[in-house]
């Protein structure tokens, strides 16, 4: 079938809950995806920043085949041998005593939020029932109902109503507002380094290390929410590494399997994660052996690769080239790493006919929150591909 037909089947049968480039794609390898009528693109979204090992990594793919032809599902009713080996790489790896693994991003998400309420009761004193989580205008953390009730994109919450009480949002990257909005039933402040969803939205310098302090010197947690913005995306494991801030809790997901399988974490020391006890949280799928073992060599890979460096090489070299473009729509362009977003004048009629220029092109883009363009391509990315794309989209951000 051609890309139409499988438009049209997409459209008649599936929700409608996605705009989707029509484009369909059939195969994939390293930065490049290949369609059903055989046209190659450079992969410039990552699925999100699930992919920054590149598609279809060969090691991954051979430990998920390997497990798979093992066993794939044990429940946590019992023991497996991939689990024990992700806890001790994860904390090898990045540094926290202790994790507890789900699957989706909101699954860790809610997953932290239902700890830092235990952790309140528990340990810092809050009445039960009345802790308090703080966290950021234009936040993305997943879409289930508790997660939209503290959405500041009426899009994401509006038909979805009743919401969930107990958060508290004040605007991003203004640490006084946060310190502000503190008080005695104050748990946590959760925060993106770096917003992804909201059009790649840069907080000011310092601004991590303000929150870090404010949070300890008032007893609240910080959460950071790093499933966009860790494991290398950025060009450090974490983006809250580059003002040298340790939070409380890291969420991860997406890149944690490297595009196999829905893998996902929190991650935190033992005083904190060691209070859930039997039967308080989990989940089926959560650390199941074929997650567990595709998310250890997805986990490698980041590693041996040196992906994390190449990040932050590719991506200063990325923003640089394209803050030289000349255009009349470009209104900024901004990022850490490669996770880069190109903002768009108003007069530019929005970023989704950039976006599908792009696509006719041979580079596949996403538009967000309508004027923002996000560029961020495997981190297995080689300069010559960047180099191939320039032009392209030199080209597009100057077309009528």
């Amino acid at each position: 079938m051609e890309t139409q037909n499988f438009v049209q089947l997409e459209e008649r049968y599936g929700a409608h809950n996605y705009h989707p480039l029509d484009v369909v794609i059939q195969r994939g390898q390293g930065v490049w995806v290949y369609d059903v009528e055989g046209k190659k693109y450079l992969d410039c979204l990552s699925a999100y920043s699930a992919l920054n090992q590149g598609h279809v990594h060969p090691k991954i793919l051979q430990a998920l085949i390997e497990q798979a032809q093992k066993v794939t599902l044990t429940s946590r009713a019992f023991r497996n041998d991939q689990l024990p080996l992700l806890y001790q790489e994860l904390s090898e790896v990045t540094g926290y005593e202790m994790s507890l693994p789900m699957n989706s991003g909101a699954e860790a998400v809610e997953t932290a939020l239902k700890l830092a309420r235990k952790w309140a009761y528990r340990v810092k004193g809050v009445p039960r029932h009345r802790a308090e989580v703080i966290v950021c205008d234009g936040n993305f953390h997943g879409r289930t109902i508790s997660v939209v009730s503290f959405s500041s994109t009426d899009l994401y919450k509006d038909d979805f109503g009743p919401f969930t009480p107990g958060f508290v949002s004040v605007p991003y990257g203004d640490a006084g507002a946060v310190s502000a909005a503190i008080g005695p039933d104050t748990a946590a402040v959760m925060v993106e380094p770096i917003q992804g969803e909201s059009g790649v939205v840069m907080p000011p310098d310092g601004y991590l290390r303000q929150l870090a302090e404010v949070c300890r010197k008032n007893n609240v947690l910080l959460i950071a929410d790093e499933i966009q913005t860790g494991l290398g995306r950025t060009g450090k494991l974490f983006a809250s590494q580059h003002e040298g801030v340790r939070p409380d809790m890291v969420v991860i997901g997406k890149a944690l399997s490297g595009g196999f399988y829905p893998v996902s974490a929190v991650l935190a020391d033992q005083p904190l994660l060691g209070l859930f006890q039997p039967g308080e949280h989990g989940s089926t799928f959560g650390g199941n052996p074929l997650g567990a073992a595709v998310a250890r060599a997805a986990l490698r890979v980041i590693v041996e690769e040196n992906l994390v460096e190449n990040a932050a090489k590719q991506g200063r070299y990325f923003i640089e080239q394209l803050a030289e473009i000349p255009s009349p729509f470009v209104k900024e362009v901004r990022g850490k790493g490669l996770l880069i977003g190109v903002e768009l004048k108003q007069t530019a009629g929005g970023a989704r006919r950039f976006c599908e220029a792009l696509r006719d092109r041979g580079i596949l883009a996403k538009e967000t929150h309508e004027h923002v363009i996000r560029f961020a391509p495997p981190l297995v990315i080689r300069r010559e591909e960047i180099d191939w794309a320039l032009p392209l989209i030199r080209e597009v951000l100057n077309m009528p």
